[in-house]
């Protein structure tokens, strides 16, 4: 019997993690504190091998059945003609489209919702875990895959804290089928940026909201704008009820006053076809960019993977596939190691530490470069990448 694993945060990274170490012969539970299956978490998601690789690998999808096809990267000019062309290989999906081929591929009876990790105890000989409803279980490994405000960080290494960049990420999604023909002549089928003073804005398409990449496929958008931080940004992420969140404002819960500041900006600001985009979503949601950085990722029994360890800027778009590659990586140094867990992650830390330090730097330097410096220029190739720049090209 090989190692039995807790899992802590059941979304895509603890998915991929829970999924990869039950395939090198550990015995997998995850605990999901939502009480539902996950929907809605920041909508598009760029593709990487990384994030694909357990459906492709295990036959479940062909990387051509992934998501939506971009072949053209073009900039827009200030009045909406074309500044740039080039040809480009990324595949663009939404988190659920990509979460549920995740979730179908887990033991349903080992996936626990409403199930949220309180506290852990970690021994030499293993950990204990303590759940919400009083429940405890016992694991020879926990992976802690709890998101940028994660609980296990904030236990193992309380001075680490999310650092905020200085800016802000508003984001939208519509149908294609929404757009003017002017607007869907600019945008369809593209991956399109238009660059501002201290800004940066993008659109590209994605699965519609049943997985389809046809006729309902929708276009992703996202808008970065500088806020300072203080009174600005608390009220930005002060929600309809008078809730201030702590990195983000969902769909359906910006104030008004946001949305009619936003959809002016846009008027004001963009090309003809992005400020049509902007108008015609109905809920745009804001999330907060953060910088998260860690110094140790294994700690005896526990591990941090994903955003809980580091959390990177949208702008190299690697967020989703480096927590996949944690998984994949630990899934090697556990079947390396014969499950011994101690031995398993004294393997695993410094490859996935110099990763996400590397990770990190490079989304820093995209996001100095288009909100403060301004010297993101028209043509720039874009700095997709996990371990350097251009590995996310698909197909």
């Amino acid at each position: 019997m090989g190692a039995r694993v807790a899992v802590m945060g059941g979304s895509l990274g603890g998915l991929t993690a829970a999924l990869v170490l039950r395939d090198s012969g550990c015995e997998v539970d995850v605990y999901e504190r939502s009480s539902a299956p996950l929907r809605d978490r920041g909508a598009g998601i760029v593709l990487h091998p990384a994030t694909v690789r357990y459906l492709v690998e295990r036959g479940v999808r062909d990387s051509g059945e992934i998501g939506v096809a971009a072949r053209v990267l073009r900039y827009l000019g200030p009045d909406g003609e074309v500044a740039s062309e080039q040809p480009c290989r990324y595949r663009f999906t939404s988190y659920y489209a990509l979460y549920e081929d995740l979730l179908a591929c887990f033991d349903a009876e080992r996936y626990h919702l409403a199930r949220e990790v309180t506290g852990f105890d970690a021994g030499e000989e293993g950990v204990a875990v303590r759940l919400g409803d009083d429940a405890r279980a016992q694991a020879d490994l926990l992976v802690c895959a709890d998101g940028v405000r994660s609980s296990a960080r904030a236990r193992l290494l309380p001075d680490v804290e999310p650092a905020y960049a200085g800016y802000v990420g508003w984001r939208g999604a519509l149908r294609e089928s929404e757009l003017g023909c002017a607007a869907f002549d600019a945008l369809g089928g593209a991956i399109t940026y238009h660059v501002l003073a201290n800004s940066h804005v993008l659109t590209y398409p994605i699965p519609g909201v049943d997985g389809g990449v046809t006729d309902e496929r929708m276009l992703n958008w996202l808008w970065y704008c500088n806020v300072p931080d203080g009174e600005p940004l608390d009220g930005l992420l002060t929600d309809r009820e008078g809730v201030r969140r702590s990195a983000s404002v969902p769909p359906g819960h910006v104030q008004e006053r946001h949305l009619a500041s936003l959809r002016a900006d846009a008027a004001a600001r963009l090309p003809g076809p992005l400020a049509e985009v902007v108008a015609a979503t109905d809920h745009p949601f804001v999330q907060t960019v953060f910088d998260v950085e860690v110094p140790r990722m294994a700690f005896g029994r526990v591990c941090l993977i994903g955003d809980a360890a580091f959390a990177l800027r949208p702008h190299v778009a690697a967020g989703t596939a480096k927590a996949a590659e944690d998984g994949w990586r630990l899934a090697d140094a556990m079947a390396a190691c014969g499950h011994d867990v101690l031995a398993a992650l004294r393997r695993w830390e410094p490859g996935q530490l110099a990763l996400g330090r590397s990770a990190l730097g490079r989304t820093r330097d995209a996001g100095e470069r288009s909100q403060f410096r301004s010297t993101w220029r028209v043509g720039d190739p874009l700095p997709f990448g996990l371990y350097r720049q251009g590995d996310s090209a698909l197909d």
